[in-house]
């Protein structure tokens, strides 16, 4: 007989068999949590924490398996490092450049359009800045002086010097203000049209100046709380819309040729050619029609340089008084039929005012265009017709409703809205929209606390929507090129009427502006919105193109995008990081952040 003490023969208690049944569960449990990926030992946890440390502001990043983040394979080859162009693309702007320009005709200025290359011609490296680079002077001092270095062509200083348009001194390039029409200076020029179009009270806001030049008119108006969307081309005059952007004015390499202009009906409150050689007569007054369209009921024309003041400059201009007579008189006849009327001339200036409405006018029906959307322009042939103004109740109401005077117009309900003319967008959803970007470029400005400085003047987005980016980082330091994409909802009318400025593009294809022109970068959903039209490495190369050295993007999108972006961006010299979407880590929508690096090209090439 065993002894009672004996171990085989002593019960268990009730209380050890929960305990240990407790702790099997626990390890089994444990365990599975590990092999689901989200234990301490998971390496794409590390990995991804490792790349996207952010400041205090904001938590970590977190992946939840929905989000289906492949797991890295150090097998796998890492992301592609892309090499720098030839020197020789410094300056490349790839659907203006000269050598595809001239296979096109150059009747109506078409070779002086866009002409984009073809998939296989597109560059696949990263444009080099010049030796010498510097970060553009800050605003206002930028408005007057720019870095030689930066953009290197002393040809509009010796063609332009008895004018005033730019002055080449030492390391710097001076711009004093001047302009062809305005030997004066741009300030007494726009003071003499600010005696006949009101400037000062807010009722003006949007401008557009055709065949800008250097862009001081624009320039000058911006003290004025007047934004100025400025075009020129590409041409002998080189570089031209570059030396805009680099004073920090907002401009675009474009021509009034064969082509409607990339913005919307009723955009511009004024617009204006000072010697800009448009031919407005010619081509059965197609030019003027054009800019009629995009000239706002109750805007104004101002036209200064031939014809007018023909009897005192046809000697100089080298052409008869007949001839400039003639000109000027089927300006003033196209002028009336599209319901102008001429508020002002002396000297030098005309100036023209659109009617508010078409009650008063006598208008012929057979000319209006067949099409009765305005805003369908891209790739567009312009037509010689007159597009018709909205209909109003009576002969007092502004056609396509009447605007707030700035700044009120930017925060309030733009007519388009009101008026129900756009698509899904009621006035409520308008309203939230705009709280909801308050909230946005707060936390923008708390990852980079120089955003809203002039340390990032030119500014651009890529997908514009409503405008709310641009309303809510509104100040006089800087501006908003906004973007809407022709394959996206047309909003950019809604984007006007709030006293912003922007255009129409195709991300599939480069924009027209120079290498190094804007500072910061910003898309909300601008690369879902493409995943499937185009290849996301070249939306992002002409990114880093148009893209200053230092200068940031910010971007917002679904994390399976941003994954795709991010290991594309991490070889083209950016730093890049991703952050967690406000409303918390579980929000499958994250941020962006990326800061490219400063360098300089070099004389190897890689094409």
């Amino acid at each position: 007989m065993g002894s009672k003490n004996n171990p085989a023969h002593r019960r268990r208690s009730p209380l050890s068999i929960i305990i240990v049944f407790g702790l099997c569960c626990f390890f089994y449990l444990l365990g599975t949590w590990q092999k689901s990926g989200f234990g301490k030992g998971d390496s794409i946890a590390m990995d991804i924490t490792k790349k996207t440390e952010c400041e205090e502001d904001f938590s970590t990043l977190d992946f939840s398996s929905h989000h289906s983040i492949p797991i890295p394979d150090s097998s796998k080859p890492k992301a592609k490092m892309f090499k720098p162009c030839d020197m020789k693309y410094s300056y490349y702007t790839p659907c203006h450049e000269q050598d595809r320009a001239m296979k096109f005709p150059r009747e109506n200025m078409v070779y002086r359009e866009r002409h984009c290359p073809p998939q296989e011609e597109k560059l696949k490296c990263l444009i080099p800045a010049p030796k010498g680079y510097t970060t553009p002077f800050p605003w206002p001092k930028g408005r007057d002086y720019v870095h030689f270095a930066n953009v290197p062509f002393k040809h509009l200083a010796v063609e332009k010097a008895n004018q005033h348009w730019v002055e080449y001194q030492g390391n710097v390039f001076k711009f004093p203000g001047g302009g062809t029409m305005f030997p004066q200076g741009a300030d007494a020029y726009i003071d003499e049209l600010a005696s006949v179009i009101p400037i000062k009270d807010g009722s003006v806001r949007t401008a557009l100046d055709t065949g800008c030049g250097v862009a001081s008119w624009g320039a000058y108006l911006m003290k004025r709380n007047v934004l100025a969307m400025s075009f020129a081309p590409r041409d002998n005059h080189e570089a031209q819309v570059q030396f805009a952007l680099e004073r920090g004015v907002p401009a675009i390499i474009g021509v009034l040729g064969s082509i409607k202009l990339p913005f919307p009906s009723r955009a511009f409150d004024m617009a204006q050619c000072s010697r800009c050689l448009i031919p407005w007569g010619e081509s059965n007054g197609k030019y003027l029609m054009e800019v009629d369209r995009v000239l706002r009921p109750g805007g104004f024309w101002i036209l200064s340089g031939p014809p007018i003041n023909w009897k005192t400059y046809y000697q100089t201009w080298k052409r008869t008084k007949e001839d400039l007579k003639a000109e000027q008189r089927k300006i003033e006849k196209l002028a009336e039929s599209l319901c102008w009327e001429k508020k002002y001339e002396k000297g030098d200036i005309a100036i023209w005012r659109k009617k508010v409405n078409a009650e008063s006018c006598q208008m012929n029906s057979a000319d209006f265009c067949e099409s009765s959307d305005g805003d369908s322009v891209w790739y567009k042939e312009m037509e010689t017709c007159v597009t018709p103004y909205p209909k109003v109740k009576n002969a007092n109401e502004v056609a396509g409703g009447e605007l707030k005077k700035f700044p009120a117009r930017l925060q309030a309900v733009p007519p388009r809205v009101s008026k129900g003319l756009v698509p899904d967008v009621s006035v409520e959803s308008y309203q939230e929209d705009s709280k909801l970007w308050k909230t946005y470029v707060g936390t923008y400005k708390k990852a980079n606390r120089l955003i809203g400085t002039s340390r990032y003047r030119n500014i651009m987005d890529m997908n514009a929507g409503l405008g709310g980016f641009a309303a809510a980082l509104d100040s006089n330091k800087l501006w908003v090129m906004n973007v809407v994409p022709t394959i996206a909802p047309d909003t950019l009318g809604v984007v006007y009427e709030r006293g912003l400025i922007g255009i129409y593009h195709d991300w599939c294809e480069g924009f027209s502006t120079y290498p190094r022109t804007y500072d910061l970068i910003h898309g909300n959903g601008v690369f879902s919105l493409y995943e499937n039209k185009c290849d996301l490495e070249a939306i992002l190369l002409e990114m880093d193109r148009i893209l200053r050295p230092e200068g940031v993007v910010l971007l917002r999108d679904e994390v399976d995008v941003l994954t795709k972006v991010m290991k594309i961006a991490s070889g083209m010299r950016w730093d890049v990081k991703l952050l967690d979407h406000e409303e918390g880590p579980f929000v499958p929508k994250k941020i962006f952040v990326a800061s490219k690096q400063y360098w300089v090209g070099n004389d190897t090439s890689s094409e």
